[in-house]
């Protein structure tokens, strides 16, 4: 395929990244000659080979193609305003490749031309990475990070509680919530069910005050019922590792619990000053936790969607499609960026009991005989119409004003339904 002049660029750079280097392919503009060189993954060197370029080509824009658009390398990149960074696919990359290369043989150097390559020659199909302000940008990355101590914390609690189930499985049922400074400090005193037998009952009660306990009922019936409690062993070769283990994993849990509680903080701190923060933080069931979530989803960036079919299509809720011949299948999408597809998804569950059309389109997908899952993502999937029309015109989301749009319509939803009184909304 012969690649369209770019007369926009001065020069076209494919990259294949790695850790330690970086494999250059270079071709400018209106040649043919490409030029191969590694670059030393350091800052001086970056800069040095940056500068080069930038008066070698009289600050003129440069096209560059990698497969990130994340990463070390691309905040290295992104100093130098005349660099315009298109980041690709790996799997692009990967299938690319075996198209022309069925003996799948790989180079670091061909990997780098390959994306030269499909710089030139499919520069249509690839977007420029333009990055949001600085505020919004580190509203992302405090989220992303944020879910990153979630997902250790689940990790932890996992592991307690298998512990647990092993030679002291009465803290399990005590306690449903794990993630908690309750059930650290508790598991801090009494690792063991021996251990807990021994302590006294006012000092028992004094704990579950301090940690603001109130299920009076509840603790006098489990206090009453500890010392009849049978153990589920008496091999210390089983306890005395357990207990360690158990008090380890507290330590851990305790300090990711710090962590996340920063982020929180930080975050509480960040969002409201964003512009848009207001059209989300107003949502039903969005709170303080999904409004910065789906702000960072929707950008600040009117022009990153042409359509609301584009916002979901790139967060994974909107279904692919396949056929060929006779057949046809719907299936899930695959590539996206998962942790928004799961913001989506789970703010729409959080509004099937606080807006009124929610809860009756999730009973009416119900009753069609869908999971609760899919038909919590096909509420997700109408619910990004609403926002990107919301997003679009900077006005906030009216539940009254929806549902009269509906009723106007005459819309099957509705249909035997008595609306909500505006003060119930």
């Amino acid at each position: 395929m012969t690649p369209e002049p770019n007369p926009e660029f001065a020069a076209f750079i494919g990259i294949d990244w790695a850790d330690a280097k970086h494999d250059i392919c270079l071709q400018a503009a209106g040649s043919r000659q490409r030029e191969l060189a590694v670059l030393p993954h350091r800052p001086d060197a970056i800069d040095e080979w940056a500068a080069a370029l930038r008066q070698r080509f009289h600050g003129q824009a440069v096209a560059v193609c990698l497969e990130i658009g994340r990463g070390p390398l691309v905040y290295a990149l992104q100093k130098h305003d005349f660099f315009v960074l298109f980041p690709v696919n790996p799997a692009t990359l990967a299938k690319y490749r075996q198209a022309f290369q069925p003996s799948h043989a790989k180079a670091d150097p061909a990997d780098a031309q390959i994306a030269l390559e499909i710089l030139l020659c499919h520069r249509d199909k690839l977007k420029a990475l333009q990055p949001q302000s600085v505020g919004i940008r580190t509203l992302e990355r405090l989220l992303e990070e944020r879910r990153e101590f979630v997902d250790e914390q689940t990790r932890i609690t996992n592991r307690l509680t298998s512990a647990l189930k092993e030679y002291f499985p009465l803290a399990n049922a005590w306690f449903d919530e794990k993630a908690s400074a309750l059930f650290c400090d508790f598991l801090s005193h009494w690792p063991s069910l021996k251990q807990l037998q021994r302590a006294r009952r006012t000092t028992l009660l004094t704990f579950f005050r301090e940690h603001h306990c109130y299920q009076p009922r509840l603790i006098e019936e489990r206090l009453a019922a500890l010392p009849r409690a049978t153990p589920l062993t008496d091999d210390a070769a089983v306890i005395t590792p357990k207990a360690l283990m158990v008090e380890g994993l507290v330590d851990q849990l305790r300090v990711t619990l710090k962590a996340i509680a920063r982020f929180d903080a930080e975050i509480e701190s960040v969002a409201p000053t964003l512009p848009d923060y207001a059209l989300f933080r107003a949502l039903p069931g969005a709170g303080p936790n999904l409004a910065p979530r789906l702000l960072v989803a929707f950008g600040e960036r009117r022009e990153r969607f042409a359509t609301a079919a584009d916002v979901q299509m790139f967060v994974g809720v909107a279904p692919v499609t396949e056929s060929s011949g006779k057949q046809h299948w719907v299936h899930w999408r695959l590539q996206c960026p998962t942790f928004l597809r799961q913001t989506f998804v789970e703010w729409a569950a959080q509004t099937i009991t606080r807006s009124f059309w929610a809860g009756a389109y999730y009973r009416q997908q119900r009753a069609k005989g869908c999971a609760h899952q899919t038909a919590v993502r096909a509420l997700a999937f109408k619910w990004i119409r609403i926002l990107f029309r919301c997003w679009q015109l900077r006005t906030p989301y009216d539940e009254s004003s929806y549902l009269n749009a509906l009723q106007r319509r005459g819309s099957p939803l509705l249909a035997g339904l008595a609306l909500p009184s505006p003060a119930t909304h």
